[in-house]
């Protein structure tokens, strides 16, 4: 059969005007996994359309869309057309899981939750003639699992092509977070077996890898296990983790030792108070500085990631916390406006009490204040956020943050990296619409391997995810009277 795959680009990937570099660093892993399953047979393509323009004059059999919430409206508008076209539409992903009565309107078939078990059964169904309406998952193993259709994917077209993912979920349930109403039914985080990952590492061309994993030091024991067997390899390697992984005894060593570079890092909120009412409790009495500290000696660059607009948030906030990543060097910083996303715990306390004010799911995107903040106006929340992105960026914020490395190689690092990432948005746009993104990656990785724990060769400290800088929906934008004020 015919199958034709598709990740319809989120509002801001599409802008006439801007497309930040963000949207092309990652290929469709998610896709291409599902791919794995096809037979041999099957005609099969995947189109991304942050990379790519969607061809939609074709007539494949299956159409399986993967939806987030800022691309549901896009993903819906694609599901209809080709179900007039005849193909079975097939819709999953964490918006459909949130909301799968809006989705089944669109959809032949829906899929809630994680994919390894109910995808298996639905095109056994499928080739039988009885596809059914919704597959719900509740059995989590990566057992059997099929490498992904890494042969589909466009890598000329991806700055970060080795994209892996070698577990699911989270051990933690912050109340912000879609991963307790995903993975509902079954357990919410499980890995790879590490013999099955390291194969799959081994098989990736070149030298730089991205996990993807939302906590890849979760299970201390098989991070240990993985790192372990990635020592050797000669890999540079980037990830995401939380405090309370950075400061388990050893873990980070190991992870350094074996081609760690650099580490997108959960702070969220410098306040307790907040820490507790998001449930996000294994980060309340951590040492922030320290965690910090620890990275930096290893020769690995920090994403520190904030949420502003928590309930014990006011305007002077942002200040706040800009001035405290500058003084502690964090090399990066990627700023989110709390969003409450439906199926969060979060949502469901702000529906209770009468604080949702937009339900555009395009102004969903961390960038646009959808909620009644607690201690300042939605305006001044958005104002703020932009602020502190303005604040961070800016040359003497950036030079203050570098000198708080205690290195000049370090010192020189921070500002290559910066300058090159953040100052050149415009030349990344260019490079995006010339098609010319992998190429740029030796560059980046030349510029920065320098230190590390073991030679000054392995330096790769490429940040986890750029900051969103791009154009604005004005559809969003605070213009009610009341709200401005």
């Amino acid at each position: 059969m015919k199958v034709k795959m598709i990740l319809p680009a989120l509002t801001e990937a599409k802008s006439p005007f801007f497309r930040p570099i963000k949207y092309s660093l990652f290929p469709p892993l998610g896709l291409a996994t599902l791919a794995g399953y096809l037979a041999e047979e099957d005609q099969v393509i995947i189109q991304d359309e942050h990379v790519e323009t969607l061809r939609l004059d074709d007539a494949p059999d299956l159409v399986v869309i993967q939806v987030y919430i800022t691309s549901a409206y896009r993903a819906y508008d694609l599901a209809d057309h080709y179900r007039r076209r005849g193909a079975h539409v097939c819709l999953g992903g964490l918006h459909v899981t949130a909301l799968p009565d809006e989705a089944a309107a669109h959809a032949d078939t829906i899929f809630l939750g994680p994919g390894e078990d109910t995808w298996p059964q639905f095109l056994a169904d499928y080739r039988a003639g009885r596809p059914g309406r919704v597959y719900r998952s509740s059995v989590r193993t990566l057992a059997g699992m099929p490498r992904p259709r890494r042969d589909l994917i466009k890598r000329r077209l991806y700055l970060a092509p080795n994209s892996i993912v070698v577990s699911r979920g989270c051990p933690h349930a912050c109340d912000f977070c879609y991963k307790e109403n995903f993975f509902r039914g079954g357990k919410s985080f499980y890995t790879q077996a590490v013999d099955t990952a390291l194969a799959e590492i081994e098989s990736l061309p070149g030298r730089h890898l991205f996990f993807l994993d939302d906590n890849l030091f979760g299970n201390p024991r098989f991070a240990e296990a993985l790192f372990d067997g990635m020592a050797g390899m000669g890999r540079l390697w980037q990830g995401a983790a939380t405090v309370q992984g950075v400061l388990h005894p050893g873990l980070l060593e190991k992870a350094a030792a074996c081609g760690l570079r650099s580490l997108f890092v959960g702070f969220e909120t410098l306040s307790a108070a907040n820490l507790a009412d998001q449930h996000k409790h294994h980060n309340v009495d951590r040492d922030y500085p320290t965690a910090i500290r620890r990275l930096h000696d290893l020769g690995v660059m920090v994403n520190g990631s904030f949420v502003f607009g928590m309930d014990e948030d006011d305007e002077s906030v942002f200040e706040r916390t800009v001035a405290w990543a500058v003084e502690q060097g964090i090399e990066t910083a990627t700023f989110h406006i709390l969003t409450p996303y439906p199926g969060t715990a979060l949502y469901r306390r702000m529906v209770a009490n009468g604080r949702i004010l937009i339900h555009d799911w395009n102004c969903y995107d961390t960038r646009h204040v959808v909620f009644m903040p607690a201690r300042m106006t939605p305006a001044q929340l958005e104002a703020g956020y932009w602020r502190a992105y303005r604040m961070f960026y800016r040359w003497p914020a950036i030079f203050r943050s570098a000198w708080a490395q205690e290195g000049w190689s370090e010192r020189l690092r921070h500002l290559a990296y910066v300058g090159g990432w953040k100052k050149c948005e415009r030349l990344w746009d260019w490079v995006i619409r010339a098609k010319r993104v992998t190429s740029f990656s030796p560059l980046l990785e030349a510029i920065l391997r320098e230190g590390g724990p073991n030679s000054a060769e392995d330096r790769d400290p490429m940040p986890q995810v750029a900051s969103p800088a791009g154009t604005r929906l004005r559809s969003c934008r605070w213009v009610h009277e009341g709200l401005t004020s």
